[in-house]
């Protein structure tokens, strides 16, 4: 793993807008706008390194699977914060149903240097983003700047044979909405929802386009529907479980799942068992059915145990996104000021997760951390983000690589 400074390509900007990148800038505190997409460097991989990252992350996905089964045999809900019998009720349901539900994708977010094993960070498998970015513009700029090079990047090609065999499970005669927050001022969560959109028209599925915000509750049928009144039974959400289910009509949502079998009403996609892999509490679940996996951090749920004075420690909301609420311990001190948002300011407030500090590698100055990315049950592709703090934040900027 190399990185490696680049001339950016005449007109990147225009360039990675039409191929689906809408925010290839970020607007900052000052009110600057500075690069999101960042092909001033890039990351250099050699084949066997990135085979070898392959086959790490096919692992930790089969581990965060058996995870997720423990959690629901054992009853530990309440340990991920879901202290709502209906909702565990329909999580535990929707797992033991799983063979029945789509399924799409999920990014592992990884610690990574070249030097040592790879180190999961986290595991976003139901809403994960920076998936556009990795797909498209990163392949493209691949062949424009190395020719005849490669690229961890199947990305495309899986996410349409995956909708192709998801296919096979989702209501008959009905199209599959796809559905993202209208409240989403960057338009991360529309690109993304469109390119998956676009992914499933690839794979001969009848869509339809829907915000979150517009889907309609018909109180005399009691179902779902879309602006033209049409009943929705499947729908592919880039909107968190834990959202869902507590908005105004959550209870209207558990009261006509589809969690399999053809029973209920509307098939939400991801499916709700991805609760259990999107909850910070897995890293704690994980450490203790795998103590010492070279692939792990320890992570408690009670407190940072020893890890306070030995490798210090990171807490994290158990359902923070980009770094919201999250808060470094160096050894022996208290949260380190300064790295990410929500620092300083600590979440003692709400339940965290503890997990072993490690920091991010730095290259050149720049904090890295992986995405990898898992398609069906399958490695599918790697995002780069670089940060200038320990924390990957929504300032973080997404850097291209290659195999050579």
């Amino acid at each position: 793993m190399e990185r490696r400074t680049l001339e950016p390509r005449p007109g990147w900007q225009q360039t990675v807008e039409a191929q689906g990148l809408i925010y290839p800038l970020t607007r900052h505190p000052d009110d600057s706008l500075r690069p999101y997409w960042d092909e001033n460097a890039c990351y250099v991989f050699s084949l066997p390194e990135v085979e070898a990252l392959e086959d790490v992350v096919e692992e930790l996905h089969r581990m965060c699977l058996a995870a997720a089964g423990h959690i629901v045999a054992t009853g530990r809900f309440a340990d991920l914060g879901i202290t709502d019998p209906r909702v565990a009720a329909a999580v535990a349901e929707s797992w033991h149903r799983r063979a029945e539900l789509p399924s799409v994708y999920g990014r592992f977010d990884l610690r990574y240097d070249g030097t040592g094993p790879a180190k999961l960070l986290e595991y976003n498998a139901d809403t994960p983003t920076s998936l556009v970015e990795a797909a498209s513009p990163q392949w493209f700029w691949m062949e424009d700047r190395f020719p005849g090079a490669d690229q961890w990047n199947s990305l495309h090609d899986r996410l349409v044979a995956a909708w192709r065999e998801q296919a096979k499970l989702l209501p008959p005669g009905a199209p599959l909405h796809f559905a993202h927050s209208a409240e989403d001022e960057l338009g991360e969560d529309l690109m993304t929802v469109a390119y998956l959109k676009e992914t499933a028209e690839q794979a001969g599925l009848e869509t339809e386009w829907i915000s979150v915000e517009e889907i309609g509750w018909d109180s005399l049928s009691e179902r779902f529907v879309d602006n033209g009144l049409r009943f929705i039974r499947s729908v592919f959400k880039l909107y968190p479980w834990e959202w869902l289910t507590t908005d105004r009509f959550g209870g209207h949502v558990l009261d006509t799942l589809d969690n399999g079998g053809g029973t209920g009403s509307t098939l939400w996609i991801e499916p709700a068992w991805k609760m259990l892999l999107s909850n910070k509490a897995l890293l704690a679940v994980l450490w203790e059915l795998y103590p010492g996996h070279p692939n792990l951090l320890p992570a408690y749920l009670d407190g940072p145990r020893e890890l306070a004075d030995t490798s210090g420690y990171v807490a994290k909301p158990l359902l923070g996104r980009e770094g919201e609420g999250v808060t470094v311990h160096e050894p022996g001190t208290e949260a380190a000021p300064g790295f990410g948002a929500g620092s300083g300011a600590g979440p003692e407030d709400e339940a965290c997760c503890y997990q072993a500090l490690a920091p991010l590698p730095a290259f050149d100055g720049n904090h890295v951390v992986l995405g990898a990315w898992v398609v069906g049950d399958e490695s599918a592709g790697l995002g780069i983000r670089e940060s200038s703090g320990l924390i990957t934040d929504e300032y973080a900027r997404f850097v291209p690589h290659v195999i050579l």
